[in-house]
């Protein structure tokens, strides 16, 4: 629980920094993201720890990851997938995702279609987030951001 608080503090604190410069309002894109007044919004964060049952290396494994990372774009381009990301594994703490929804069913549904959690590789623990609607321009932006391969 520690780290989520951390991790709240951090956001809190670059909020409050970028709200000094007092950039322009955007009403299209604060309506469109559906923040609040003050750039907010709902969200489920779910954290995604080791489950009980690895799946040995090896081609199934390959699979297994390989339709993990498919089942991300796919909830990304739907838009339900805000951000998504790997931890460093200490604490059994694998990765997250953060939806763009605050209903914890909506979410559910989502996290049971990845098969890392089929194959119990991982479980997810969710929790209603509250956070800056601008991290849904993350999918927007993140393509232009992967230089091209020769």
């Amino acid at each position: 629980m520690n780290r989520i608080a951390a991790c709240a503090l951090a956001l809190l604190a670059s909020l409050s920094a970028h709200a000094q410069e007092a950039p322009a309002y955007d009403a299209a894109k604060a309506q469109a993201w559906g923040a609040n007044d003050n750039g907010l919004r709902g969200y489920v964060f779910v954290l995604l720890k080791t489950g009980p049952k690895r799946m040995p290396d090896g081609p199934a494994r390959d699979e297994m990851f390989k339709g993990h990372f498919a089942n991300m774009q796919r909830l990304a381009k739907e838009g339900l997938l805000a951000y998504a990301g790997p931890f460093d594994g200490v604490d059994g703490w694998r990765g997250l995702f953060i939806f763009a929804t605050s209903d914890l069913e909506v979410a559910r549904k989502a996290v049971d279609t990845d098969p890392v959690i089929i194959n119990g590789e991982m479980v997810a623990e969710l929790h209603k987030h509250y956070g800056s609607a601008a991290l849904l321009a993350v999918n927007e932006w993140h393509p232009k951001l992967i230089k091209p391969k020769p």
